[in-house]
């Protein structure tokens, strides 16, 4: 199953057409991602259409449209859902944490390996590694940012460029390391998963001790 393609950067809040009002258009909407993401892990992204993405949702076609121009732009969409839902996910891990670097790493690392392997459509979409998402050209920028604004309360210090810088770095290893592990295993390599684990453990203890 091929991944989505490259395409023209779109940021999440011009690929929705018409953010929903009412609690049953965002229900609504909540189908349509839900279809979408389904149909990517059965179809792929080259034979999803936005005519079976409407018929999975039971939906009409025009309920689509009226939130989304084309595919590429529901792909968007679910991917900047994916960021949210798992800053939501390690957000109340941490809530009964003791406020160390290493409790923010599991809970960013675990949360990751979950979405990985449960979350439908997430191989091909993520958080739009395979569809450039937002204003900059590599979607772990996002990560890093959301990580930033996420984390650094939780630790005690400013979200200056410096942790930020900090996060990008370990998340563009984590992001590797964990595809290649996701390549050598269906489910992910175990022994990978752990080593990157320990190398991110060691730079972020020269960093943050």
């Amino acid at each position: 199953m091929k991944p989505v393609p490259h395409a023209t950067p779109a940021t999440p809040e011009t690929s929705l057409r018409r953010a929903p009002v009412q609690r049953r258009s965002a229900e609504r909407l909540t189908r349509i991602l839900d279809a979408c993401a389904d149909l990517l892990d059965e179809v792929g992204y080259d034979d999803l259409s936005t005519r079976a993405v409407a018929q999975r949702a039971g939906v009409p076609i025009g309920s689509v449209y009226r939130f989304f121009g084309n595919k590429r732009q529901m792909a968007d969409a679910l991917a900047q859902r994916n960021l949210e839902r798992f800053t939501e996910q390690v957000g109340e891990r941490l809530k009964g944490a003791d406020g160390g670097w290493r409790d923010a790493l599991d809970a960013v690392l675990d949360e990751y390996l979950a979405m990985k392997r449960t979350a439908p459509g997430f191989s091909l979409v993520d958080f739009g590694n395979q569809i450039p998402v937002g204003a900059r050209a590599e979607p772990n920028h996002r990560v890093a940012d959301r990580l930033t604004e996420l984390l650094s309360g939780y630790l005690h210090r400013e979200p200056d460029e410096d942790l930020r810088r900090t996060f990008l770095i370990a998340v563009e290893t984590a992001d590797a390391l964990v595809h290649l592990a996701f390549r050598m295993a269906a489910d992910g390599d175990d022994r990978i998963i752990a080593e990157a684990r320990e190398m991110i453990r060691a730079y972020l203890a020269r960093v943050l001790d």
